[in-house]
Parts: structure tokens; C-alpha cells; sequence
């Protein structure tokens, strides 16, 4: 039976924040639900509600009123709160009958389980099949199920045209949410520091304001410095525009205190863009100091700082560094990947 046979027979339920119609960035599990209607496959979604209230109810609600509508379904499972409403719709999947394969997102999550192991072996051990993105998570959560399948976040890499950085300017750009978790303060501190060496730097931050103050307090740092002029704030770019923005700049600053594999960072590597990042969570399992990216401790602006310049007085240094970057991406391919999740999606029908 052909591929495009065994992707017209999947009904699949999955269950995630899709959210970028809000006007939030847009996330892997609207990526990968789109490739698989592309593929023939029948898929619903849920939930698009921005409120967490609004969107457990419609999880749940969607989960046990569509139940003739699927055969399968793909859960997301984040640390915290959103943790709740996994458990919750994996709960009434149990007593529906229907298979789900578990998808573990962020670099809290080892933390979490750490402070609620019962309840994450629990959730985990009553799924068909769970998914990691990244080897960090594989490797820090296979203490609570030890076959968990590693399948990582995907590009697709035909959209991407990589620019080998010969010559690097001191053009900086920054792509997450902005939210403290993500530390978007520290990306002013390395620029400030920065312009006193190469004063023609600026920087660009793009992504959504997440509402927790980080915009208010990226511009009040800038203001502080003296280089409000320096940053800009360019909000939320559409996903077909991202490659277009990351490729007006050079150098590619990942600040956050935590994290898992972002697809932000897996960009700026399919572009050749030089890719400077703290060392946290699942980056060293991601990217490789010295080899495609440049890693400092996390919140240390003066190392950041460093890395960037010394990015730019060793044109060589960069220019090999966007050279590994280019070729390390490949396996992030949704040609290698959508197969493998076709795969897994099918042979979970039928299981208990």
C-alpha cells in the first residue's frame, strides 16, 4: 500500500494551542496538522481559545463530541498548568476507547516531573506511543517510560534559502514570544555592550507580546542604556515571512532561561544565519558550541557579548559556523519526518 494510501485512511484528533490566529507565534502542532491534511489525512483541531479555561472545556468538549470522527489522537503535553488539560483529555479518550500518542514540548517539563513523577508516569504509561522533539527530553523523561520515540520539530527546508555568511555585520535578531522565560531583557544588555566596540550594531526582536510586562520592560532597558534607537521591536511577523525577516540579519541571539528545541533557532540554522545561544535545557543537545553555533551561561550578558564580537572580528570563525549550521539542519526536514509520523499515527489504530 503507498504512502498517500495509508494517509487518506487517518482520522486523527489533535490536541494542542493553536493559537497563531490570535496573532501568537505559530506553533509545531499547527505545522505538523497542516502537513498532514496536505497529505491526504482527515484532521480537527482544538483548541483555538486564548483563555486556559475556555480552552480545556473546548478540548474536552471537541474530544468527546467528535469521538465519530477519528480514530486516533495526538496529544501535546507541556509543564505547569497545561499540563491539566492533557490529563483531562486523555482521560476521557481512556474511557472513549481511542488510542492517543503523547507529544512532550518544553524545557520545564523534566522539572515538572520531577515534582509530580506519579502523575507524569501515569499520563505517559497509558499512550500507545510518546514523542520527543529533542534529545534533551528523550534523554531527561525516559525515567518515567522507557520507550519513548525521538521525532523531531520540523521545517520545511525548500522554504529556506541559506546565505553562507562570508562577511558578518553587526546586525543582531531575536525570534520568540516576548516573555520572561525567554529573557528578551538580556538581548538589549548583549547589544549595549556590543555598540561599544561596533557602534553601528542594532537589533531586531521579533514575536508576539505575551502580556507579562517583557515589552514595557525590554524598552525601559533600552531607554536606560541609550540605544532606544538601536532596537527595534518588529511584533509578530507571519510564519511565510519569517525566512524572508531572519535573512536582512547576520547574527541569530536565542536568550532564553528555558528551553526544549525551538523552531526559531532550527530557522536561523536552515539560513546560515551565525546562531549565538545560552547553554540551557535542550540547546546542547540541539546545537554544538564552536561547531554551528556559539553557546554562552544562561542570563550572562558580557559572554553573549563576547560571542557576537568575536563573531565579528573572525569572519572566518562565522563563516564556518553558518557553513555547519547549513548542513546540521538537514535532518529537520519534513520530507524525513512526516513519514515517520504517518507511521506512528497509523499503527496506533486499534491499540488499547
Amino acid at each position: 500500500m503507498s504512502s498517500s494510501s495509508i494517509a487518506r485512511e487517518l482520522r486523527v484528533l489533535m490536541v494542542s494551542n493553536f493559537l497563531s490566529s490570535a496573532g501568537t507565534s505559530r506553533g509545531a502542532c499547527e505545522e505538523l496538522a497542516d502537513r498532514l491534511i496536505a497529505s491526504g489525512a482527515s484532521v480537527i483541531t482544538t483548541s483555538n481559545r486564548m483563555g486556559k479555561i475556555a480552552r480545556l472545556g473546548d478540548m474536552v468538549s471537541t474530544t468527546w463530541r467528535s469521538r465519530k470522527k477519528y480514530d486516533v489522537a495526538q496529544v501535546d503535553v507541556y509543564s505547569g498548568s497545561a499540563f491539566v488539560w492533557a490529563e483531562a483529555v486523555c482521560r476521557v479518550l481512556r474511557i472513549l476507547g481511542k488510542p492517543f500518542v503523547l507529544t512532550l514540548h518544553g524545557g520545564g517539563l523534566p522539572e515538572f516531573g520531577k515534582r509530580n513523577p506519579e502523575r507524569v508516569k501515569r499520563l505517559l504509561g497509558a499512550a500507545v506511543t510518546v514523542t520527543a522533539p529533542s534529545r534533551f527530553l528523550y534523554e531527561a523523561m525516559s525515567e518515567y517510560r522507557s520507550d519513548l520515540l525521538l521525532l523531531p520539530n520540523s521545517l520545511d527546508l525548500s522554504l529556506y534559502s541559506p546565505r553562507l555568511r562570508k562577511h558578518v555585520e553587526p546586525t543582531l535578531v531575536w525570534l520568540r514570544s516576548l516573555h520572561e522565560i525567554y529573557n528578551p531583557v538580556l538581548a538589549v544588555r548583549v547589544l549595549a555592550l556590543v555598540k561599544q566596540c561596533f557602534p553601528e550594531a542594532k537589533l531586531v526582536m521579533v514575536g508576539p507580546d505575551k502580556g507579562d510586562g517583557s515589552s514595557e520592560a525590554v524598552l525601559k532597558e533600552a531607554n536606560r542604556l541609550g540605544i532606544t534607537s538601536s532596537v527595534t521591536l518588529q511584533g509578530v511577523v507571519k510564519k511565510s515571512k519569517v525566512p524572508e525577516t531572519l535573512n536582512q540579519h547576520d547574527i541569530f541571539i536565542n536568550t532564553a532561561n528555558i528551553d526544549n528545541t525551538p523552531i526559531s533557532v532550527i530557522e536561523a540554522m536552515a539560513l546560515g544565519l551565525c546562531v549565538v545561544s545560552t547553554n540551557v535545557g535542550g540547546i546542547p543537545y540541539l546545537l554544538t558550541d564552536n561547531v554551528d553555533s556559539l553557546l554562552t551561561p544562561r542570563d550572562d550578558a558580557q559572554a553573549m557579548a563576547d560571542a557576537v564580537m568575536s563573531l565579528l572580528s573572525n569572519q572566518a570563525i562565522a563563516e564556518s559556523l553558518s557553513a555547519k549550521a547549513i548542513e546540521n539542519v538537514k535532518k529537520f526536514d519534513w520530507e524525513v519526518t512526516l513519514p515517520m509520523w504517518r507511521s506512528v499515527l497509523r499503527d496506533a489504530i486499534g491499540k488499547p
